[in-house]
């Protein structure tokens, strides 16, 4: 049985990448950091929280990087653990350099300095083309990264090449385009559409704000991009490989699909903010993954209109299904804004009339087989 490591286990790729490997046979461990409020949501909602083996870790933290390795034996490190959100890399740029950029280093070295015949998977980004120009960014495209966030992983793509060439570790940097899903973080602009359009829809709330809405990305779904990193260690050789679905979308195009699906128009529910602009910004990407459809056989199924109903319609659930007194895991309790009107809605007539029957139920359950109650 092959054995995996995969740092920050509890991201968006990192569930689908857990849940991906546990089917294919794999005995996966994950490193995790210990917050005070923990955050295994996505695992209990993909169900396989009890069949991956946590570790706790840190990415700046050399010696729990170590143990991590030591604990877990792995024959595949799938390497995601990250300051991922480049809004915040502005606000904390050395914090984003230290995990995102220098995590690289801390790791490659345990990798050399313990077993270099371990295959390591360095998650990379389209952040790192910024502004190239390009109509299509593939492996030659020039990097210019536009912000810290994409300058550390920039240090990181490097720092992954320089280790394969230097001491001969088989290191693949995955330069994977936007990729999306259900279990995006709320601060991240498509979950953010998708959770307002659907609160929208059902009398929540009026309207939400957002950023640059003409910026363009290349939009896929992240349960598929976890595959292609997969593949890349599956070769005898390692290499650098661009993932993306070939087409390019705004967010204003984004929004306006998912207003679509709810039946809702953009001029009464959507403004523009300056609050959620950034010093720097992307304008255009869209990436070119004819090297991993040749060598990996790898291509996208789920394209942009698909991608958004997804999100919207699993968001819809999760807002009527709570509503209706069903719980289950899920990031908005996380959040200051979610949990307010979480507890509005918790306290509406509908959702007391819910308890008491759910209270009469147990009542009468426990009358009528008191043999059946758990001591």
């Amino acid at each position: 049985m092959k054995r995996a490591l995969i740092t920050g286990i509890t991201g968006q790729d990192g569930v689908y990448l857990a849940r991906f490997l546990l089917d294919k046979g794999y005995a996966v461990y994950g490193t995790f950091r210990r917050l005070s409020t923990p955050n295994f949501w996505r695992l209990q909602y993909l169900d396989i929280f009890d069949r991956v083996t946590l570790i706790p870790a840190d990415i700046i933290d050399s010696s729990s990087i170590v143990e991590a390795i030591e604990v877990s034996e792995p024959d595949e490190i799938y390497h995601l653990a990250a300051q991922s959100y480049v809004g915040a890399s502005f606000e904390q740029p050395v914090g984003t350099g230290e995990i995102t950029g220098l995590g690289v280093t801390r790791l490659l070295e345990a990798v050399r300095q313990l077993n270099p015949k371990i295959k390591v998977y360095q998650a990379s980004t389209s952040e790192l083309f910024g502004n190239s120009g390009r109509p299509r960014q593939d492996e030659e495209t020039p990097f210019a990264p536009t912000s810290p966030y994409a300058a550390a992983k920039l240090y990181g793509y490097w720092m992954a090449k320089m280790y394969r060439e230097a001491y001969g570790l088989f290191t693949c940097n995955g330069i994977l385009f936007n990729h999306e899903s259900p279990v995006r973080g709320l601060e991240f602009v498509t979950r953010k559409i998708s959770n307002n359009v659907a609160k929208i829809a059902l009398g929540l709330q009026d309207s939400f704000a957002l950023g640059n809405v003409e910026a363009k990305r290349d939009w896929g779904y992240a349960p598929e991009y976890v595959e292609s990193m997969w593949l890349m260690l599956q070769r005898d050789q390692p290499g650098d490989f661009v993932v993306s679905t070939g087409e390019t979308h705004s967010v204003r195009e984004f929004t306006e699909h998912a207003l679509r699906i709810a039946g809702l128009d953009w001029d009464k529910h959507v403004r523009t903010d300056p609050r959620f602009l950034r010093p720097l910004e992307v304008n255009y990407l869209c990436g070119d993954c004819a090297r991993a459809a040749q060598v990996l056989g790898w291509t996208p199924k789920v394209r942009f209109a698909k991608l958004v109903e997804i999100m919207v319609g699993e968001d819809l659930r999760r807002w009527k299904a709570f509503a209706e007194g069903e719980r289950f895991p899920w990031d908005a309790p996380s959040y200051p804004t979610e949990a307010t009107l979480l507890t509005r809605l918790l306290n509406s007539d509908g959702a007391r009339a819910k308890r008491r029957e759910l209270r009469a139920a147990a009542k009468t359950w426990a009358t009528v087989r008191p043999s059946a109650r758990t001591p």
